[in-house]
């Protein structure tokens, strides 16, 4: 084989771009950062929270509607978790609540208390 043909300036340029490209890829996958995830999947038992000792705070100028409803739960729900009541069976619902062992939750505007309060419906998640 000849040496000359081995070193024609065609072989020698194709070399060289082939070259350029491959460093380049290399040098762009180096760049690629991906932060540490999780995932998994799994089961576990879901139970439901005790509710007891529950009181409605009556509005001092008007006492035959509440302000909010207070009352103990177990376990208790913890500062990131949520809860909400209902009086009317899940038609509307309060979720200005507090979290804790003893939760409030307050109304935006007084409740009436008689025909609206048919039930007392609480949702609670951690």
């Amino acid at each position: 084989m000849n040496v000359r043909s081995l070193r024609s300036p065609r072989r020698l340029i194709a070399a060289a771009v082939f070259s350029i490209v491959a460093v380049s890829a290399l040098g762009f996958a180096a760049t690629n950062t991906v932060p540490a995830t999780n995932a998994g999947d799994g089961s576990n038992t879901v139970s439901g929270y005790t509710i007891s000792n529950v009181h409605y705070n009556l509005n001092p100028a008007n006492p035959a509607t509440a302000n909010s409803v207070t009352f103990d739960i177990s376990p208790a729900v913890p500062a990131t978790g949520t809860a909400a009541v209902s009086f009317d069976g899940g038609t509307t619902w309060s979720s200005s609540c507090t979290t804790g062992s003893t939760i409030t939750c307050t109304f935006s505007t007084a409740q009436p208390i008689g025909a609206a309060f048919t039930s007392l419906r609480v949702v609670a998640a951690q």
